[in-house]
């Protein structure tokens, strides 16, 4: 996630790629859409949403993101809802094992009750990482129930005691869990023969990267709902911003390790619940937009009481392509304060929806890609 400090200068940017399975079709059928408007570009109206942040509590842990020593990666002690996001890679020339260990100090159990998982066999090839544990978490459902015995310890999911990353692999991990005690978290990086339980008991807490992507975070899940039923007839193009730090903030919270202000560039981590309510007997076509650079993820669309994963793209990942002409037209409508859709952008077809059902959809910035991000609507054909 290193390039994600680029996204409030790519906000407005257009990107125009090579197309991988339904994008094409996507972007096809979105220029039937752009032409009506006017030919390659059709201006975009913001549509006004209200924010309110809710749930548990975000640890996120992606400092340092290149790790070359063992160590702590983040740390602090939670309780209630809790989300872990770790996101690191192996930087040294051995092989090594990163893990999320909880530890109870107190007199009492604690109980652990895992909701929500996701991971992804480490790899060098980033999204493909991003977008795999993007996926998984989106069609994970299974519950899973932890002790944590007094004053005892042990790893958040087996497996990672088992798990290895070799030299230049990344690995990255969600974990959504509740707890009804206090415990303490550590996100750690240890040598492949080390036992993550005794490494725990000595090891130091490394220190930030220049990026300073580690901390805790009030509020893991940001609620958006469109203010009115959009209307295709009349409201024309519209689009939901993602992660500008502008319409949609970055949260702020604590590095617990140091004490000092956390942001959380690009709000990985967050899961967003979407809801865009469409007018009776309407129809509307919606679509993914990536701004910021290289992208692969998923979301999880929810119609009624139907809930389709969507990847983002279809096939592969989209690129960070722009043609010169592209740009200076983007650059020209930016300077007036609008934004533009093109025949050129790069879209994730998110599907036909029709008035008489809810529409909300689940979203989280996947990890490896950069943001900011677009939900488009327009009429469909």
């Amino acid at each position: 996630m290193k390039n994600i400090k680029k996204i409030v200068a790519a906000a407005a940017t257009l990107i125009m790629g090579v197309w991988a399975g339904n994008t094409a079709n996507a972007a096809n059928a979105a220029a039937d859409t752009i032409a009506e408007y006017g030919g390659d570009y059709a201006v975009m109206n913001r549509w006004p949403v209200t924010q309110r942040d809710v749930g548990g509590t975000l640890l996120f842990s992606d400092s340092p993101e290149y790790v070359n020593k063992n160590g702590i990666l983040y740390r602090d002690t939670v309780t209630g809802n809790v989300r872990v996001l770790y996101y690191h890679l192996n930087d040294t020339n051995a092989p090594k094992k990163i893990a999320v260990f909880l530890e109870r100090e107190g007199s009492e159990a604690a109980t652990v009750t895992i909701t929500r998982r996701a991971t992804a066999t480490p790899n060098k090839y980033f999204l493909h990482v991003g977008k795999s544990v993007q996926k998984n978490y989106f069609a994970d459902n299974r519950k899973e129930i932890l002790t944590i015995e007094a004053n005892h310890g042990q790893l958040l999911d087996k497996s990672m005691g088992k798990t290895i990353i070799r030299p230049g692999e990344l690995v990255y991990g969600v974990y959504d869990f509740s707890v009804n005690r206090p415990v303490k978290v550590s996100v750690l990086m240890c040598d492949k023969k080390d036992n993550p339980a005794e490494f725990v008991k000595i090891a130091k807490v490394l220190p930030k990267d220049e990026q300073r992507l580690r901390g805790t975070f009030k509020g893991a899940d940001r609620i958006m709902t469109a203010v009115k039923s959009y209307e295709p007839t009349k409201d024309g193009i519209v689009f939901v911003p993602i992660g500008d730090n502008e319409f949609d903030r970055y949260k702020r919270g604590i590095d617990a390790t140091d004490g000092s202000e956390a942001v959380n560039y690009g709000n990985y981590g967050v899961l967003y619940r979407i809801y865009l309510p469409i007018r009776e007997k309407s129809k509307a076509q919606l679509y993914l937009s990536p701004l910021g650079g290289v992208y692969a993820g998923a979301v999880n669309a929810v119609s009624g009481l139907k809930k389709q994963l969507i990847k983002t793209p279809a096939i592969g990942f989209f690129g960070d392509n722009m043609s010169s002409s592209a740009r200076d037209t983007v650059y020209k409508y930016a300077q007036k304060g609008q934004f533009v859709i093109s025949k050129f952008h790069e879209l994730a077809d998110l599907g036909v929806y029709g008035g008489d059902k809810t529409l909300m959809f689940e979203y989280s910035p996947p990890g490896a890609s950069n943001l900011p991000a677009h939900i488009v609507i327009m009429p469909a054909k």
